[in-house]
């Protein structure tokens, strides 16, 4: 059976995507920072729990090495924050939350994309996805505002796209999606659609896309969004 990688796995998206790939028999590595408060993940057959702060470098190696001899054929980028705060934007912005939004959102990912190369390229599947936002596209933005945020996603599709040409040869396909507007935590209970929804299709555009659409922006019903 196909082994799955998620991090972030502990509410929302994160533990959607584990949810449902679990559902459908797979192996599921569920990280998330705090282990001993997701017993909801826990309880899930096929899921085995890590701990994994995205941010702390240093335990990404560690659960790379500890992991070693694992074939991953499927890496979800899912872990995020936001970001910006109520009366923090232009002229009072945080710098210091700026640049862990872009050590979390942007480098983060990229992290784990060197540190489970390996891992991808013993899988079957060799599909890396990472779960930005439609607020990462600078076309699409008419609203201003949110800078931290939008910022850290675009870097983070720019790294994704290099990435997708640069892992190209090694048969791994890097896909950038949006989940929609999704009811979780960060999204707020006015957003448009539900978690599982939204995972189902970021599912399907994962498993139908093919290795020479790698580096696409796309919307978790499959259509493309633009950079």
């Amino acid at each position: 059976m196909a082994t799955v990688l998620v991090t972030g796995a502990s509410r929302g998206v994160g533990f959607e995507f584990c949810k449902q790939y679990a559902a459908e028999g797979w192996d599921v590595l569920a990280c998330c920072r705090h282990p001993e408060k997701a017993g909801k993940l826990a309880g899930l057959a096929h899921v085995r729990v890590l701990p994994l702060d995205v941010a702390d470098f240093a335990q990404i190696d560690k659960l790379a090495n500890e992991l070693k001899d694992t074939a991953i054929d499927v890496l979800i980028n899912n872990a995020g924050v936001y970001g910006d705060s109520p009366g923090q934007g232009f002229g009072q912005l945080d710098y210091a939350a700026w640049t862990r939004t872009l050590l979390v959102n942007a480098q983060a990912p990229v992290k784990m994309a060197e540190a489970f190369l390996p891992h991808l390229q013993r899988g079957k599947l060799k599909k890396l996805a990472s779960i930005s936002s439609q607020m990462a596209s600078i076309t699409d933005n008419g609203s201003g505002g949110s800078i931290l945020y939008r910022s850290s996603k675009a870097a983070l599709n720019a790294a994704m796209k290099s990435l997708a040409i640069d892992l190209k040869n090694l048969g791994i396909g890097v896909f950038v999606l949006h989940p929609g507007w999704v009811k979780t935590d960060m999204g707020g209970p006015n957003a448009l659609i539900d978690a599982e929804l939204s995972v189902a299709g970021m599912r399907r555009v994962i498993a139908e896309s093919t290795l020479q659409q790698s580096g696409g922006f796309l919307k978790y019903e499959g259509s493309t969004l633009p950079w």
